[in-house]
């Protein structure tokens, strides 16, 4: 899958050597990126710029409140990547699965794709395992199983000529408007709650009444 047969991950111990690596992280959605409808768009866009710069290359996916990345470039690049990363309030909890070098790119047209991953939006079969979408919660290798999904998906996207077009433009209105009627069921909730409790003890003081 053009990944060297030795993961060498870049840490003070075992640094990168080779020249071409690849970044595979997962983090969490916060309020701030969940706030903003043109959150997947912004990221789309500015990244979309920012790797051809630096030829960086990869895929974004994203998916119940979860990103899931992987990028291609020099370990430089890349590494200047991952500091912007740790600054960026949109996400956070940001935890990397690999850092290694490899051979070749995996997503070599892309500078960056990004996908919204939803129950109602996969049609691959292999892909729909994975879903409801909990990175967070997988087995070591079950990342790996996943990228090389991606990767097939890049290389039918290939096929069809669809390499490195312009970014598709996301509607996140979605997960806002769920995350404000998630909490008015909530607020509704505790609203019934304390109505009921506000009857209850309204009954228990007319019967106390009665029965003294």
């Amino acid at each position: 899958m053009g990944r060297s047969g030795l993961s060498t991950v870049n840490d003070s111990t075992n640094p990168v050597t080779s020249d071409l690596c690849q970044l595979i992280y997962l983090s969490h959605i916060t309020a701030t990126g969940l706030s903003n409808s043109s959150t997947l768009n912004d990221i789309a866009e500015v990244a979309n710029k920012l790797n051809k710069i630096d030829d960086i290359t990869g895929i974004l996916c994203y998916g119940n409140g979860y990103f899931f990345q992987c990028v291609e470039g020099t370990e430089q690049a890349l590494t200047n990547l991952k500091n912007r990363l740790l600054v960026d309030d949109r996400h956070k909890d940001l935890k990397i699965f690999d850092f290694s070098a490899i051979d070749e790119r995996r997503f070599e047209g892309w500078s960056l794709r990004s996908i919204t991953l939803e129950r109602w939006m996969v049609n691959e079969p292999r892909l729909k395992t994975f879903m409801p979408f909990r990175p967070d919660s997988w087995e070591p290798n079950e990342w790996q199983q996943f990228l090389d999904i991606l990767q097939e998906h890049y290389e039918e996207q290939q096929e069809n000529a669809d390499i490195d077009t312009q970014p598709i433009k996301y509607s996140t209105l979605g997960l806002t408007l769920g995350k404000v009627v998630g909490q008015h069921q909530a607020f509704f909730l505790i609203q019934t709650i304390l109505g009921g409790l506000i009857v209850l003890a309204l009954l228990w003081l007319i019967l106390s009444d009665k029965i003294f």
